[in-house]
C-alpha cells in the first residue's frame, strides 16, 4: 500500500561505537542499548543495558541519562542516585512515571 513507510532507516542517536556518553545524534554513546519506550511528547527511552543505565532521547536526538550512573549496582534512588545492573526494559505510563525491568537484580 502506498500509507506504508518507504522502508528509510535512519539513526536518531548513536555513533555505532559502545561507550557511555551524553550528547546529540553521533556525539552520543550507548552500550547494548535494549528495551525502548516513547513518551507522550515524543521522548525515546532506552534501557542502555551494559552502561546500567536508563537514557532518553528527545525528537532533536539529544541524550541525557535520566536514571542510573553507569556503575552496576541495587539502589533506589532519584535519577542519576539509582543503580541498576543490566536493565532490559522500559515502560512509561500515562502520568510520565518510568519503568524499568532491572533483570540483573531480579525487580521492577
Amino acid at each position: 500500500s502506498s500509507d506504508l513507510p518507504a522502508g528509510v532507516v535512519s539513526t536518531l542517536a548513536g555513533s555505532g561505537w559502545s561507550g557511555f556518553a551524553n550528547g546529540t545524534g553521533a556525539a552520543a554513546m550507548f552500550r547494548y542499548p535494549d528495551g525502548v519506550a516513547v513518551d507522550s511528547s515524543g521522548n525515546v527511552y532506552v534501557a542502555d543495558s551494559r552502561n546500567h543505565a536508563i537514557r532518553k532521547i528527545t525528537p532533536a536526538g539529544v541524550v541525557s541519562t535520566v536514571a542510573g550512573d553507569g556503575t552496576a549496582g541495587y539502589r533506589n534512588a532519584s535519577n542519576t542516585g539509582a543503580r541498576f545492573m543490566g536493565p532490559r526494559g522500559v515502560a512509561i505510563d500515562q502520568r510520565g512515571n518510568i519503568f524499568v525491568a532491572d533483570s540483573g537484580n531480579h525487580a521492577i
